[in-house]
């Protein structure tokens, strides 16, 4: 058995680009920003960024193209996929994450678009479960940890 399963919590670098295939289909792309913090041996205050490189499709990506934006927070949740092209005879690696779930966790005034009531609107298809995440505390340094 094997499991390839990718979960995140970040903001989201650019605004999305999408596009629409021949076939109707939508296709989201954008880059998703996750920070680490942790306290260095020398006591500094240190936060690392990973860039993460996530593709939405159908539904999702139609989601995205009405709701997010520059700095939107999101949990995704998919899997990690790469991919390999050739461009100008050189070889070129591609990793991202294809999401099959999708929580906008900004609040909806800050993500909605305005009706003429100018109240943020939300869809009305996409359910936003609530997600726990659980408090943890910083470890305090790599001499804390088990292994």
């Amino acid at each position: 058995m094997s499991v390839n399963k990718v979960i995140l919590v970040g903001n989201v670098g650019k605004d999305p680009e999408i596009r629409h295939l021949d076939s109707g289909v939508a296709v989201a792309s954008f880059s998703l920003a996750t920070s680490e913090s942790y306290n260095a041996k020398n006591g500094e205050r240190v936060t690392t960024t990973e860039w993460h490189n996530i593709v939405l499709w159908r539904g999702l990506a139609e989601v995205v193209e009405k709701y997010v934006k520059k700095g939107s927070k999101l949990f995704i949740e998919g899997k990690i996929t790469s991919r390999q092209y050739e461009k100008d005879g050189v070889t070129k690696y591609f990793t991202e994450i294809v999401a099959n779930n999708m929580v906008m966790l900004d609040s909806k005034d800050s993500r909605g678009s305005s009706d003429n009531s100018g109240q943020a609107s939300t869809p009305a298809s996409v359910s936003t479960p609530t997600v726990n995440t659980p408090e943890v505390e910083d470890a305090g340094g790599d001499e804390d940890l088990p292994f």
